[in-house]
């Protein structure tokens, strides 16, 4: 299995801070609604994902760099 980094982060400006440290990898960024106590995000489509995201992430090579980013809770973005 390759090794990469994972790096969570939440909303543009953590985002935003982690490329720039990352600067000059191969990214990989998936953002989702933001996740409870229980670590369910709020965004149905997000959660069926999910799994399938994590099992590609199997497939990715050495040194890459996979960036979760909670995008925030669905109250706030359902006002924007």
């Amino acid at each position: 299995m390759a090794t990469f980094e994972e790096v969570s982060v939440s909303g543009f400006e953590e985002f935003n801070q982690a490329v720039e440290q990352h600067q000059g990898k191969t990214i990989f960024a998936y953002f989702t609604g933001s996740k409870d106590a229980e670590g369910k995000s709020w965004c149905p489509d997000c959660v069926e994902a999910e799994p399938v995201v994590r099992e590609g992430l199997k497939h990715i090579s050495e040194g890459c760099v996979f960036i979760h980013c909670q995008v925030g809770e669905k109250s706030y973005l359902k006002n924007l």
